[in-house]
């Protein structure tokens, strides 16, 4: 059970957004730079994707176990345990000898960043039901001001004309971004689970699947399991492909893909830091889930369409604007309908969803690439949009009910 931390304790919350920066700063340093790091290995741009694949592979197994063991032994161990691994991997990384090693390298990688679950329960167990939306929100844009920063250091860090060891400084930068982050656990971050009487048995753990059945039940979750699965499949092809696509489309390298980041990092904070919950409280959860999904869609056509990068940059902001109003209304709805004890677990299997969307769809976005258009990424993201649209739809008559 949750209660060591006083909900809305907003020291606790400090912290942890403090923790979440410095954890994305390290993540964003590296993202951008990953399709020139595959290059250096003059890997094609299959098994540059695949990188990216190997990650979310790694996610995938990592969500719902550090999420169920967060609420069993505690969120602070595992944060720990976690974001001190990550920080390690990063240094594998940068001495990865060729593209398999850092296949290997990014799927242990992929699996011990498989805490965003955690850092999620985390939040709800100090925040009350009806501030989570708005709450999430602002946890979105630590992540965004940490891909603020990252990116755009990453870019200026690179040299990618040195080859692989060109990439030695971001990586490093990468692992102590990490390690700052562990040790902003173990210093400042106080356990928000309750500890069992001494003595007191343990329930018996609930039969493997029950969480995802009863998830898959409710009307809300299941539809938002959905419209994460179908947008984030396409996202993830478009992230995977960015710096293939700006590269051959308008010549950019490391230093403009950061850029790029960065600028959507700040759109990303803004939008999440300030004007999300805002909506939220005047809209309702639906409307602005609805809205950030036509922003999405209207932005992929626009960078599908861009006859110059100015214009691409345009669609950019418009995707990053209504991803940061999507986004934390998701994850609202979905803890809103969890009971308190179970929101690690539920949480931790819609980042399990997500990291499920994000295999297959750079493998996907990277065949498209190369045998149909570099812009086709683009196109079949704004195609996956739609069917969102419409279970948004659906959530908007269920949802009023749920809210809090």
């Amino acid at each position: 059970m949750t209660g060591a931390a006083p909900q809305g304790d907003l020291r606790a919350l400090v912290v942890l957004l403090s923790v979440i920066f410095l954890n994305m700063a390290g993540f964003g340093l590296v993202i951008p730079l990953l399709p020139f790091f595959g290059q250096a290995f003059d890997a094609p741009a299959w098994q540059i994707t695949l990188m990216f694949s190997a990650y979310s592979v790694g996610q995938f197994l990592g969500e719902p176990f550090w999420g169920k063991l967060s609420d069993r032994i505690g969120r602070r161990p595992v944060l720990i345990a976690t974001t001190l691994g990550g920080a390690l991997a990063y240094v594998a990384l940068a001495f990865a000898p060729g593209i398999w090693a850092a296949l290997v390298v990014r799927l242990v990688s992929g699996f011990l960043s498989g805490n965003i679950s955690t850092l999620q329960g985390y939040l709800a167990d100090i925040t009350p039901a009806h501030q989570r939306a708005g709450r999430m929100a602002v946890m979105g844009s630590a992540f965004s001001l940490g891909f603020m920063v990252g990116p755009g250091l990453g870019g200026l860090l690179a040299r990618p004309e040195l080859g692989p060891t060109g990439f030695h400084i971001p990586l490093f930068a990468a692992a102590a971004f990490g390690l700052a982050s562990a040790l902003g656990v173990v210093l400042f971050m106080r356990e928000t689970i309750t500890a069992r009487p001494e003595g007191t048995p343990r329930p018996p753990a609930p039969p493997r699947g029950t969480a995802l059945r009863a998830a898959l039940a409710d009307p809300v979750i299941v539809r938002v399991f959905l419209i994460s699965f179908v947008t984030i499949s396409g996202f993830a092809g478009i992230e995977a492909t960015y710096g293939l696509w700006t590269e051959a489309r308008f010549g950019w390298g490391p230093k403009e893909i950061g850029l790029a980041f960065m600028l959507a990092g700040v759109i990303g904070a803004v939008a999440q830091g300030s004007l999300t919950g805002m909506l939220v409280r005047r809209y309702g959860e639906g409307r602005v889930l609805l809205a950030g999904l036509c922003l999405m869609f209207m932005g992929m056509i626009t960078q599908f369409t861009a006859p110059s990068w100015p214009m691409a940059v345009v669609g950019l902001a418009i995707v990053v604007l209504g991803q940061s109003i999507t986004f934390p209304n998701l994850v609202a709805l979905i803890s809103m309908a969890t009971p308190p004890e179970r929101q690690g677990e539920v949480l931790g299997l819609n980042m399990s969803n997500s990291a499920l969307a994000r295999i297959g769809g750079p493998i996907l976005a990277g065949q498209l690439f190369s045998l149909v258009s570099p812009g086709a990424p683009f196109a079949l993201t704004a195609l996956l949009i739609l069917p969102a649209i419409w279970l948004c739809l659906q959530i908007m008559r269920i949802a009023p009910d749920r809210r809090a």
